[in-house]
C-alpha cells in the first residue's frame, strides 16, 4: 500500500488518469497483472489474493473434517488432483502408453501430451508429432502394426504438437493441414533460411529423439503437401477421417479431426478432460472462437471418445459438457468482477491519486482477476485438476476479452 504518502497532482493529470482508467486499454497492462497473479513471489497490497490462498491451504491442511473436506478426500488422491483427472499409468520402462480406441484407431500418451493414429489396410495415418513423445510414437505404432506411415495430419501449427514430425516421419509421406497452417510453416521455413545465412542453426543433437524440447526444435515440420480451407475427407484404404475447419479458436487453422466409424473426435488445445484449461484459456488467439468451439463439438459431432492433445486421459461427451459449464461460470464471474470493482476502491488501495498510472492499472487488474477467481474457486477447486494453479490466468483472459472484444461481450448474459 502507498498509504501515508502525499501526492501532488493537477486537475489535468487527474483527469488524464481517470480517462485512462475508463478506457481500459488492456494489453500492455494485462501482463503486469499476470506476473503478480501467477508468480506469487511478491506480496499483494490487498486481501483478496490472501483469501484465495487461504481457501486452498485451509481445504488441504485443515484437521477439522466437514462435509466438504470429507467429500474432497474421497474424490482426490494424495496430490490433491481429483480422481476424475487421473488417466492410465504410464509404464516407466517405456515412457508411453498406447491403446486401441476401437476399429484400428489408437491413442498414445506420455502423460502430458497425447495424440492418435489410424491403422488402415494401406498404411498408417498419424496425427501430430509431439516432441515430448518423440520417437516413442514410432515404437507405439510398431507395437500394433507393421504398416508404413503414409499420411501425417497436423491439427495446427504449434511446435509442441507437431515439432517432431521432421525427425520421426518419412519424407515421402503425405502431409495434410489447413491452408493457414501451411502458410505459417512456409513463413517459418523462409525465416529459418534467412537466419541460416546470418547465423548458426539451433542444435538439438544432444537430445535423444524422445526428449527434444517442445520449445527448441531446430528441424521445422515439413510444409504440408495437401491443404484445404474448410472440409476435407481423407480416405485411406478401409478407413476414413473427416477434417473440418469451423473458424479461428486456439489459432487460425486449428481443425476438428473426426473418425466417424470409431465415433471419436480430436480437437487440440481447446478441451482438457478432467482438468482446467492451460493458462489464459490455452493461449487462445480468439476467445470468442475458443468458446464457440465447445458448442460446435457438442452440436456438430456424434462421438463417444474425445482426444484433446494434452494430459493424462481420453475424454467423453460429458467432459466437454463439464468444461462448457466451467466456461459459462467463468464468463459470469468475469462479468461480475468487471462490474463490481470501482475506481474509488482502487484509488483507496493505492493511497489516492498518483502520477504513476501503471500502479492504478496494476491494482485494478489484479483486483478484478482475484474477485473472479474467488467466485469460481469453491465450485471448481476439487472438480477439475489444476484449478489452484491456473484459475487466475483464466480470469485474466476472460475479464480482458469481455472488456475490449465486441464478439465476446455478446456472451456476457449466459
Amino acid at each position: 500500500m502507498l498509504t501515508g504518502t502525499t501526492f501532488t497532482y493537477s486537475i489535468v493529470s487527474l483527469a488524464l488518469i481517470m480517462a485512462l482508467l475508463t478506457s481500459l486499454i488492456a494489453l500492455p497492462f494485462q501482463m503486469i497483472g499476470v506476473v503478480e497473479a501467477t508468480q506469487g513471489t511478491e506480496s499483494r497490497s490487498d486481501d483478496v489474493s490472501t483469501e484465495i490462498i487461504d481457501v486452498s491451504l485451509n481445504s488441504t491442511n485443515s484437521s477439522t473434517a466437514n462435509a466438504t473436506t470429507t467429500q474432497t478426500s474421497s474424490n482426490a488422491n494424495q496430490s490433491g488432483i481429483p480422481e476424475t483427472a487421473i488417466g492410465p499409468t504410464i509404464p516407466p520402462e517405456k515412457g508411453y502408453f498406447v491403446e486401441e480406441i476401437r476399429d484400428g484407431l489408437y491413442w498414445v500418451t506420455d502423460g502430458s501430451y497425447n495424440t492418435m493414429f489410424l491403422v488402415t489396410d494401406e498404411g498408417v495415418v498419424a496425427v501430430d508429432a509431439p516432441p515430448s513423445i518423440g520417437a516413442n510414437y514410432l515404437k507405439a505404432i510398431s507395437e500394433v502394426t507393421d504398416q508404413p506411415i503414409t499420411h501425417v495430419i497436423y491439427s495446427h501449427s504449434h511446435l509442441d504438437h507437431i515439432g517432431a514430425a521432421a525427425s520421426i516421419f518419412p519424407e515421402n509421406a503425405t502431409y495434410i493441414a489447413h491452408e493457414a497452417i501451411a502458410q505459417e510453416l512456409q513463413r517459418a521455413h523462409n525465416g529459418l533460411q534467412m537466419t541460416n545465412t546470418t547465423g548458426e542453426e539451433a542444435d538439438d543433437s544432444h537430445f535423444a529423439p524422445a526428449q527434444i524440447p517442445a520449445y527448441n526444435v531446430s528441424q521445422l515440420p515439413p510444409i504440408p503437401t495437401e491443404t484445404f480451407t474448410q472440409n476435407h475427407t481423407l480416405q485411406v484404404g478401409n478407413q476414413t477421417l473427416m477434417l473440418n475447419y469451423h473458424g479461428n479458436n486456439h489459432e487460425e487453422g486449428n481443425i476438428f479431426i473426426y473418425a466417424p466409424a470409431q465415433r471419436t473426435l480430436m480437437l487440440v488445445d481447446i478441451i482438457f478432460p478432467g482438468w482446467i484449461p492451460f493458462v489464459y484459456l490455452a493461449l487462445a488467439e480468439d476467445v470468442y472462437g475458443y468458446i464457440q468451439a465447445h458448442d460446435t463439438v457438442l452440436n456438430n459431432y456424434d462421438f463417444d471418445t474425445f482426444v484433446g492433445g494434452h494430459l493424462t486421459r481420453l475424454g467423453t461427451r460429458e467432459d466437454v459438457q463439464i468444461q462448457r459449464e466451467f466456461i459459462t461460470d467463468l464468463i459470469n464471474a468475469s462479468n461480475n468482477a468487471n462490474q463490481n470493482v470501482t475506481f474509488g476502491e482502487i484509488l483507496q488501495k493505492v493511497g489516492g491519486p498518483t502520477n504513476n498510472v501503471w500502479t492504478i492499472f496494476n491494482a485494478y487488474l489484479n483486483t478484478v482477476d482475484e474477485q473472479c477467481a474467488n467466485e469460481m474457486l469453491p465450485k471448481w477447486q476439487h472438480r477439475l485438476g489444476g484449478v489452484e494453479e491456473f484459475l487466475l490466468t483464466q480470469c485474466t483472459t476472460m475479464t480482458e476479452s469481455l472488456r475490449i472484444e465486441p464478439s465476446t461481450k455478446t456472451l456476457e448474459q449466459q
